[in-house]
């Protein structure tokens, strides 16, 4: 089966971002913009119909920025003439018929519309007049030597009617999508460094009150983090990276260190949860979708503050450089972005944080990224990764007894990390109870040398027959894409007891198997409350009863009153055969590979976990 995720593509830091790269990409951005010049300015794609508003303004800061670094003479007619086409054909100071989120009723305010047509869609109006305030901004800070001064102040005077309509006019942040809101912050603050000093400070006072009241006072946390809400829920895989670049160009044109700091945070979050390969999954509005070069200045910016290789993120590399149509073709949506990766000169930074982090396990080509409760959201090894398996209505990995999973914390979930001699280790204990309501702790050693991971769950001895689900093996690397499997390599997976690879029965859209032609995405939006994008797919994905699955049986030789689960994950070696002894201070798990002692389940003085590792 050659299924191909459609938008998780090359990391972006592949890409170069050298000076003489991005002039290229500006050379060719010209040429291509001064051969569909129309007449009257336009320099939108023929085939644009939806994010129009702004798309003709964009490419216009594009070719400011443009002459700016090359001094091209036939760019300051052509910035002219699209400023010109903008201000007198994209500028709608009547209300947008069934527009659902006015404030103020026939304001006269200046904005961009989500599709020309009048009624056509304009719930999206608020986010296009967010992108033109953007995309004015940026020709007001590039292209001012090059426009007559009766063209600046009308820019100027429609970029401030903008900010106006979108706080004034409208609901602020009416799609509850964080990108949008933090966008139209930064936008106040780049406006705020044109106007005359009293409107400047009413406007930089205005963008960082509704930051703080209205961007993260609402922040929702997940697996630890505080993060700005993208479409009711905390991350998203195409939107957060680009709500981590608005935070480094709100710390850029802003300088306040609250962007600095939620960004360092959201950047941490999303260290976390990423594969070692790029690959992530999961999002109120997108589960596999990826955003390309809208991404690279936030994951630039902060994976060098951090100190993390955040540029491994996998893009939709078919706009690797700006926003394309079908065909190709250049579009002007998002080219603010492309305007200020440019501008900043941060460098990628491109080794693994080697931090402990409590959500993440990482060595190697290993990963494994827990979820809040500390279950993991995904296993990478040998460039193949497996999600959460579900069993019953209820996903995750872990013991199943009795048609249970062995997964949702009832208590505090406690931590250990150690490492000895190349090798990186993780000890979880959860507190979990079983269907009768008995209290039961599993007990989850996570061990990897960077290119195999080992791991043994101890739980008390668990009635009936119980086995271990140890995910649904999912994609694997297949050169800068990544296919969907039916099954994994040979070997890949491991476990000294009986280890299966097991599919739903019924056909059914509740059902998903590993040799079905649909992406998790696909699936999971077939079952979301609106399949047509708007729906939110991991509430979809939660509706799916069972799931292809690999089961392990507990091992045999094992504590009398313990069950004991192993499996291992990565390329093919030699068969993984822990021997679980109990001690006076504790379990001891003995391989070839490594011996580890887990302290007594008591803990330390404070309750936490001990851990001795050792080859």
């Amino acid at each position: 089966m050659s299924v191909y995720l459609p938008h998780q593509r090359g990391s972006l830091h592949s890409l170069p971002d050298d000076p003489a790269a991005y002039d290229t990409v500006l050379a060719a951005v010209t040429e291509e913009a001064l051969a569909r010049l129309t007449p009257e300015g336009n320099l939108e794609h023929p085939a644009a119909v939806e994010d129009i508003g702004d798309t003709s303004l964009g490419i216009t800061a594009l070719l400011a920025l443009a002459e700016r670094r090359t001094g091209n003479p036939a760019l300051p007619e052509a910035v002219r003439r699209s400023t010109a086409f903008h201000l007198r054909e994209r500028v709608f100071r009547t209300d947008n018929p069934g527009y659902p989120n006015l404030r103020v009723r026939d304001s006269g305010l200046p904005y961009a519309r989500y599709v020309l047509a009048p009624g056509a869609h304009p719930i999206g109006d608020w986010p296009s007049t967010v992108w033109a305030l953007l995309q004015a901004v940026n020709v007001l800070d590039t292209a001012e030597d090059l426009l007559a001064d009766d063209q600046y102040d009308s820019l100027l005077a429609t970029a401030h009617g903008y900010w106006r309509w979108l706080t004034e006019a409208t609901f602020f942040n009416p799609q509850e999508a964080a990108n949008q809101a933090i966008g139209c912050v930064v936008g106040g603050l780049m406006l705020a460094a044109h106007l005359p000093v009293g409107d400047a400070k009413s406007v930089r006072t205005e963008a960082l009150r509704l930051y703080e009241t209205e961007i993260r006072a609402h922040r929702v946390r997940d697996r630890g983090a505080l993060l700005p809400p993208e479409h009711g829920g905390a991350y998203d895989n195409n939107y957060g990276p680009i709500s981590l670049s608005f935070l480094a160009q709100a710390h850029r044109a802003g300088g306040e260190q609250v962007f600095a700091d939620d960004g360092d945070e959201l950047a941490r979050y999303l260290d976390a949860r990423l594969a070692g390969s790029g690959f992530d999954i999961g999002g109120p509005r997108y589960s596999e979708q990826h955003s390309a070069f809208e991404s690279v200045l936030g994951l630039r910016y902060f994976g060098a503050r951090i100190g993390a290789d955040l540029g491994r993120y996998r893009g939709d590399t078919r706009w690797s450089r700006h926003a394309v149509q079908a065909d190709g073709g250049l579009d002007g949506h998002f080219a603010f972005m492309l305007v200020w990766q440019i501008q900043d000169t941060t460098s990628w930074h491109r080794t693994p944080s080697t931090s402990p982090v409590r959500h993440q396990l990482r060595s190697g080509q290993v990963t494994v990224s827990f979820d809040t409760h500390l279950t993991p959201a995904l296993i990478e090894a040998a460039d193949t990764v497996a999600i959460p398996a579900a069993v019953n209505r209820q996903h995750g990995f872990g013991p199943v007894t009795d048609g249970h999973l062995l997964s949702r914390p009832m208590g505090e979930i406690r931590v250990r990390d150690a490492r000895a001699d190349g090798l990186t280790a993780k000890l979880i204990t959860k507190p979990v109870v079983t269907r009768d309501h008995t209290l039961r702790h599993v007990r989850s050693l996570y061990v990897t040398d960077g290119a195999h991971l080992w791991t043994v769950t101890v739980v008390e001895r668990l009635p009936g027959s119980p086995y271990f689900l140890a995910g649904l093996p999912y994609v694997t690397a297949d050169g800068d894409r990544l296919r969907r499997i039916e099954t994994p390599a040979e070997g890949w997976a491991h476990s000294p007891s009986d280890l299966r690879l097991t599919h739903p029965d019924a056909a059914s859209p509740y059902h998903f198997t590993s040799a079905s032609p649909l992406t998790q995405e696909q699936a999971a939006f077939a079952l979301a409350a609106d399949p047509r994008g708007y729906g939110n797919p991991d509430e979809g994905w939660s509706h799916l009863t069972t799931t292809t699955a690999l089961e392990a049986q507990p091992l045999a030789d094992s504590p009398a009153d313990l069950h004991v689960f192993a499996v291992r994950y990565g390329a093919p070696a030699q068969p993984f055969t822990p021997v679980i002894t109990r001690t006076e201070t504790g379990l001891r798990v003995r391989s070839a590979e490594f011996t580890a002692l887990i302290g007594p389940l008591e803990g330390d003085e404070q309750g936490n976990p001990t851990l001795t590792l050792t080859r």
